[in-house]
């Protein structure tokens, strides 16, 4: 082969890629639809570090109200409760660092976007199951085999096939760098064909899907009680077009209502029976523009909280939204304890996170975000009334804000990070990772989709994965928002960590050395307690999070599957 031929052969190589890689872009990112700029905003201090002293002082806090309505198992909704907080008392794994054994992990393949499996109540035999929604179907799984105890089918299930996934995981796992966008993008591309992201699952053994078009499907067993049987539609809502648009999150009222925003600024309940509904237009839906920015960057973004009386919690593109459920409706109005606060959104597209709840009973009652800016902020808010003596905050849209601090993730000293995540939340402390991927090329954008194409398919490559793990500290004593820890060598590269009270420790999905692992740092400290090395990209958890089932055992998903680690601890 002449030179002349080789170079062409390379340059008509890289005129491909490229061609791939604007497809991506125009596949990925809004077209023509940047945010507009919201208001310039000061800077703000960094938050001081905590004291030593205040160091695990919130041990022994009270825990999020269990709702009695949801299933009564581990992870019955996303994020794990109503509060939203994505924690535990239950005490997950203590180990050395070390690599499984194959023995040692239970998988199974499921096909695309099985990012969440949610827990039932005990059957009458004593076990349990983990439905799941993807790409391919619904699921239901025997939670301690994870044999497929029924399967119902969606039109993509036989499209996306155990052999087409082996082939698109062989591809990564050989070559995983941004050479390989064409493949990262069948990935991350499957995940278009997910109509329901959030589920939940009822006392009553129905499992409640949200589809993209605003519809709500309930499904269940055949036959009442018995985990064998064939999964079924139990009954179906149809929102009315008034309030029609993607939803966009869901949880359950504490006295059994379905709820969930529309991202066009509606919220809806819904009885357990799907019979009977409400619904209510936030408010400046009705004055802002609520239009879409791309997929998943509507006017709401993310899911919603849900308190013990009644507080529904909704975050909008500039405001933090509470409305109160009274039992025959919502109320948006201050005498019933509903407020709107605006928070700081100087990017313009508005928070990524989850709300979540901080504290109960006699605790300061707090809601945790990240804000809008483009280095984002952790921000706390006053559920209830904001105290009498109270102050606002200097750079601080509204009095309602309790505590700012920029997130920075240290001597990272980073300049400019958004999540697309809920912040986690146990105790006082807050908990948030560092999602922008490394060494982007200079002529891809730098925010939404393609971020996700990076640290989703690409996220475990070194030269790409993201470092940085932080953790805030409120102390109710001076009523102040402290930089606990952060732990600049750890790597969440795409999933939702996990608390545990109980082994005081956060779990979450990293990556070493190109294969994923599961990391555990001490939730006082921000020190490594040890790491398990779990394998290359079959076991991507590709956006979704670790969650602790009730023997202690790690579960999460993976690109086209679940997985659970059963470890020997000790590796004996």
């Amino acid at each position: 082969m002449t030179l002349k031929k080789t170079i062409l052969i390379i340059l008509g190589g890289l005129v491909l890629l490229i061609v791939g890689i604007a497809i991506t872009i125009m596949m990925l990112m809004p077209p023509g639809k940047t945010p507009m700029p919201g208001k310039q905003w000061p800077a703000l201090s960094l938050a001081p570090d905590l004291p030593e002293a205040l160091r695990g002082s919130d041990v022994g806090m009270r825990l999020a109200p269990k709702n009695p309505e949801l299933a009564n198992g581990v992870y019955p909704l996303p994020h794990g409760d109503s509060a939203q907080q994505d924690a535990t008392v239950i005490n997950g794994p203590i180990d050395i660092s070390r690599r499984l054994k194959p023995e040692e992990i239970v998988y199974k393949f499921l096909g695309p976007g099985p990012v969440g499996a949610y827990t039932s109540g005990i059957y009458p035999d004593g076990r349990r199951v983990l439905w799941v929604n993807g790409v391919s179907g619904l699921y239901k799984l025997d939670s301690e085999t994870y044999e497929i105890l029924a399967h119902l089918p969606s039109n993509k299930s036989d499209k996306y096939n155990q052999a087409w996934a082996e082939k698109i995981t062989a591809s990564l796992d050989k070559n995983n760098s941004i050479w390989n966008l064409p493949t990262a993008m069948k990935a991350v591309g499957t995940l278009m064909d997910l109509s329901g992201v959030y589920c939940v699952v009822g006392k009553n053994g129905w499992i409640y899907v949200a589809n993209k078009d605003g519809s709500l499907q309930a499904y269940g067993d055949k036959f009442d009680g018995d985990a064998d049987s064939e999964i079924v539609e139990k009954a179906i809502f149809r929102i009315p077009e008034i309030a029609s648009g993607p939803t966009v999150g869901m949880n359950m009222t504490y006295d059994g209502w379905i709820v969930y925003p529309t991202e066009n600024g509606y919220l809806v309940a819904i009885s357990s029976d799907l019979k009977k509904y409400h619904i209510i237009q936030l408010n400046f839906a009705d004055k802002e523009n609520t239009g879409s920015l791309g997929v998943g960057y509507g006017w709401v973004r993310n899911s919603i909280a849900v308190d013990d009386d009644g507080g529904i919690y909704v975050v909008s593109r500039k405001h933090v939204h509470k409305v109160v459920w009274t039992g025959n409706g919502f109320s948006k109005d201050d005498k019933d304890g509903a407020w709107v606060a605006e928070y700081r959104n100087s990017k313009g597209g508005g928070s990524g996170a989850t709300p979540a709840l901080m504290g109960f009973g006699d605790e300061d009652q707090l809601i945790a975000l990240t804000d809008g800016d483009n280095l984002m902020n952790v921000t706390l808010m006053w559920r209830d009334e904001i105290p009498e003596d109270w102050e606002q905050l200097n750079g601080a849209p509204s009095r309602r804000i309790a505590g700012l601090a920029p997130v920075t993730m240290g001597s990272l000293n980073l300049e400019k990070i958004q999540s697309e995540q809920t912040v986690i939340v146990a105790g006082y402390g807050v908990l948030v990772v560092n999602n922008q991927p490394r060494n982007v090329p200079n002529f891809m954008p730098k925010d939404g989709g393609v971020n996700g194409l990076f640290i989703g398919p690409l996220g475990s490559n070194p030269d790409i994965q993201p470092y940085g793990v932080q953790k805030f500290q409120w102390d109710p004593e001076t009523r102040k928002i402290y930089s606990a820890w952060v732990n600049v060598d750890a790597s969440s590269p795409n999933g939702v960590p996990w608390v545990s009270l109980g082994s005081r420790q956060v779990y979450f999905i990293g990556a070493r050395n190109n294969e994923w692992t599961l990391e555990a740092l001490n939730w006082d400290t921000g020190d490594e307690t040890f790491h398990y090395i779990i394998g290359g990209q079959k076991f991507n958890n590709q956006f979704s999070g670790p969650t602790i089932d009730e023997k202690g055992r790690i579960f999460y998903g993976t690109m086209w599957g679940r997985a659970l680690l059963n470890p020997e601890v000790g590796g004996k």
